[in-house]
């Protein structure tokens, strides 16, 4: 969350930003005059302490009538004190509700609009979008063709939206783990292999609404346990409540889980198959870093998502996210958008990745600090996030554009080790 005194010291600047997230700034009145109240109840609360322990200084060198006098004197003090207290705290809760519905600040270089319509393209792929010389196939198509993808056992068993990988599509699933966890560990990232559970207040640090009619989270039912929608809620999570060395960071983690979603309201032909499903496996790339550090490192996951993608010779273009189009956490997003040829009548672009520098939103939510040596104080740190490889998504990318006019699917060369062939089909 934005810390109160920065809320109260820059308020239009902050109301301005809500109008160009699309999030509604009428409660930020109301938080200011709630924190105006609540520093009020503060101060009384320490000024009634301060006249409590005076009083029981006077105890020391009072006459025995004279205690009796300042005895009640200083219960009064006491329950007044504890009255101004108990405001401030019921003060406190409320303002931090408000709080936590007040989206991060937005990198000023971040194009303005309301939704992704508004995102702007700032680089391509090395590789170019392909033109077949035949009808090009979907992957569900290509799934069919090659018995790799089972929707119809997947409903049988789990509901629809759910779906069994199968023969060459596991082994290509397989394949994208290793691939991309190798060339992560190479960079300095440390893997990570997560829970598929969380608490639901990480949920809340990281930026998640675990409950309620909108949400995107399964939770457990007569539990305080949620399934996650990512590994940043788990690799997020991992240092909530501690203080890290400043010689520690930057920390880059690259974790593995499963990612549940319940993709409430998701519709239409654009999400039809793998590409919005209930359970997938991902590939998290997450960083801890000092503020000074945060800019560089999230261009750093931007061009890791980039060399991943030019690596399996998928065609792409990164965006960066409108102010409407982000989440409540991210300060900048980048999005990157693999072509895929079976989506649409002629194809079209549909996000694979995305990384998302979201300072120090979620740390001071999680409470996650550093100190410097030889310094009083802590700070907090600043949190980065950045998909790899998401698993299903990428399987359509490489189906799609990897597929031969015979029907077979040419397995991109960096895969091929692991996979053990060269082509499916």
């Amino acid at each position: 969350m934005l810390d109160r005194k920065f809320v109260l010291e820059n308020l239009d600047a902050v109301k301005q930003n809500c109008v160009n997230r699309g999030v509604p700034a009428s409660n930020l009145d109301r938080f200011v005059e709630v924190e105006t109240r609540r520093r009020a109840k503060l101060t009384e609360a320490e000024d009634l302490n301060r006249k409590a322990n005076d009083i029981n200084s006077k105890m020391k060198s009072a006459t025995p009538a004279e205690r009796e006098g300042l005895k009640e004197q200083g219960k009064l003090l006491r329950e007044q004190k504890e009255a101004a207290q108990h405001e401030h705290d019921a003060l406190d809760k409320e303002i931090l509700g408000i709080l936590a519905h007040i989206p991060n600040m937005t990198n000023p270089a971040a194009p303005i609009g309301g939704d992704d319509l508004a995102n702007l393209e700032i680089a391509r792929g090395k590789t170019p979008i392909p033109h077949f010389d035949f009808p090009a196939k979907d992957h569900l198509e290509l799934g069919k063709l090659h018995d790799l993808i089972d929707f119809e056992a997947g409903a049988r068993v789990a509901g629809a939206g759910f779906y069994f990988l199968k023969n060459d599509a596991v082994l290509l699933e397989l394949a994208l783990q290793q691939f991309a966890v190798q060339q992560l560990v190479r960079k300095g990232f440390v893997p990570v292999s997560t829970p598929d559970l969380a608490n639901t207040s990480t949920l809340h640090g990281i930026g998640f609404i675990p409950r309620g009619p909108e949400t995107q989270i399964y939770s457990v039912e007569n539990s305080d346990l949620n399934l996650v929608a990512t590994a940043e809620i788990t690799l997020g999570g991992m240092y909530s409540g501690l203080v890290l060395e400043a010689e520690q960071l930057p920390l880059k983690l690259v974790g593995i889980s499963h990612c549940f979603r319940t993709e409430a309201g998701a519709a239409g032909r654009a999400s039809k198959g793998l590409y919005r499903v209930h359970q997938f496996t991902k590939v998290e790339m997450f960083a801890f870093t000092l503020e000074s550090q945060s800019d560089a490192i999230h261009e750093e996951l931007r061009q890791i998502e980039c060399d991943l993608f030019d690596a399996l010779e998928v065609p792409y273009r990164v965006v960066d996210t409108a102010t409407g189009d982000l989440g409540g956490p991210a300060y900048r997003k980048y999005d990157l958008e693999a072509w895929m040829p079976g989506r649409g009548e002629t194809g079209e672009w549909g996000e694979v990745t995305s990384t998302s520098n979201c300072t120090d939103y979620q740390a001071r939510r999680l409470n996650i600090r550093y100190k410097n040596k030889n310094e009083k104080g802590t700070h907090f740190v600043h949190t980065l996030n950045g998909t790899a490889v998401a698993i299903s998504r990428a399987i359509i990318a490489i189906l799609e554009n990897h597929q031969q006019a015979d029907g077979s699917i040419v397995v991109p060369k960096v895969l091929q080790p692991w996979m053990g062939k060269e082509r499916i089909g």
